[in-house]
């Protein structure tokens, strides 16, 4: 799928709104200024978010609960984790089950959500980006968006 600027990654990140539930995990791949934080952003604010989400890049986890969005989401960016074994001090399993999880740099954790929406973001030639999934069984009737 192109999307050829920022705002149509924010869209497509709202596009997703409508389709994600408590426990899922949505995971976001892509170089620096690829967009991964553009889609969250969209995301975030077809689920109620007023203003624009900040980058969790120094707080790790971000989280939002309701009211402030419709369901809980914890948004996290593991690009400053430098040993997978610090993801166990996050506490991301115990909210699995009643947040939704949007994860930037899952690349940094590799093997811990094999049952996520993978989402990864390349250059377009054009300067747009590129993204592709890959989608796992519980999104097949959910997907495309």
């Amino acid at each position: 799928m192109l999307l050829p600027d920022p705002a149509a990654s924010e869209a497509f990140g709202a596009s997703l709104a409508a389709r994600v539930a408590p426990g899922d995990v949505i995971t976001l791949s892509g170089d620096l200024g690829m967009g991964k934080t553009s889609i969250a952003r969209g995301l975030l604010a077809a689920l109620g978010l007023a203003g624009e989400a900040p980058s969790p890049s120094f707080a790790i986890v971000q989280p939002y609960d309701p009211p402030e969005v419709r369901m809980p989401v914890l948004h996290v960016d593991l690009y400053r984790i430098g040993d997978p074994a610090e993801m166990a001090e996050l506490g991301l399993d115990e909210a699995l089950s009643d947040a939704l999880l949007l994860v930037e740099w899952p690349e940094r954790a590799p093997g811990y959500w094999p049952h996520a929406l993978a989402l990864t973001l390349h250059p377009a030639p054009d300067g747009g980006r590129i993204l592709t999934a890959d989608v796992p069984a519980s999104w097949r009737r959910r997907w495309p968006t």
